[in-house]
């Protein structure tokens, strides 16, 4: 597929229980918001974000990129990317979301997910990571690190936020030896025509029960090709975060 084939939309929300105003927080004297479009533009594919907040369409428009106002009732970021795709009229064929709290966004990941539509078949795609085993049993246990399975060809089987596979018959202290975990980086591209379908599907049991709207994709049969990347993200969900984010950004400015 050619780079007009795909379009980045960027989904930036203001409110958030944990911090609000993110997207508009400044790392290294720069709003996360921004920093994300450029690292997003360095794959010379069209960029756009889909905010609810005037402040923070102002700024992305400030910095010279597009910004797309959509509703503030939307339950997911996948939801407000589809209404900015279909407000911005875009030719694309595949959309790419990538998460507005994601400053560190390297342009390999993107290329990544495109390349899992160089198979005509995929319909939908995400980034997967190895677990470092060096983090530790605890830092796999984490609710909020997500992980998944994927099959031979490279499609997802299962996300859970519990620690998947199981590994039967070894004390726990162990399974890192034994057995090569996978994690999931939040970021996701649709073709067009498959984002259509699956906003418009109905939550589904799984999705509620562990809060991840990728279940509800695969629970209505469609399929999620994987791409693994190596390359560091830091999401930024807390003030905390944004803090470590700072520290490191110095230590790549050294």
């Amino acid at each position: 597929m050619e780079r007009n084939d795909f379009i980045v939309i960027i989904p930036a929300r203001y409110a958030s229980s944990r911090f609000p105003g993110k997207p508009l927080a400044k790392i290294g004297g720069e709003e996360m918001i921004v920093r994300v479009c450029r690292r997003a533009s360095e794959t010379g594919v069209r960029v756009a974000v889909a905010t609810d907040d005037d402040r923070i369409k102002r700024c992305v428009e400030e910095a010279g990129f597009t910004a797309v106002m959509t509703s503030a009732d939307h339950q997911s970021g996948t939801d407000r990317v589809y209404e900015a795709f279909c407000k911005l009229g875009s030719p694309a064929k595949v959309v790419i979301n990538v998460q507005g709290d994601e400053p560190f966004i390297a342009s390999q990941q993107i290329e990544a997910l495109m390349g899992c539509f160089d198979d005509g078949s995929t319909q939908l795609a995400t980034l997967v990571r190895e677990f470092d085993k060096e983090k530790g049993f605890e830092a796999l246990f984490d609710p909020n690190l997500v992980k998944v399975t994927r099959a031979f060809n490279g499609n997802a089987l299962y996300f859970s936020r519990s620690i998947i596979p199981y590994v039967r018959g070894v004390e726990w202290k162990e399974w890192l030896d034994r057995y090569t975990f996978h994690t999931h980086v939040g970021i996701y591209a649709y073709r067009c025509d498959v984002l259509a379908e699956v906003t418009a599907l109905k939550r589904s049991p799984l999705e509620i029960a562990e809060s991840l709207e990728q279940l509800r994709w695969l629970e209505n049969g469609y399929t999620i090709r994987t791409a693994l990347t190596d390359a560091p993200t830091i999401g930024i969900d807390t003030p905390a975060d944004l803090e470590a984010a700072e520290e490191y950004l110095r230590t790549l400015n050294k």
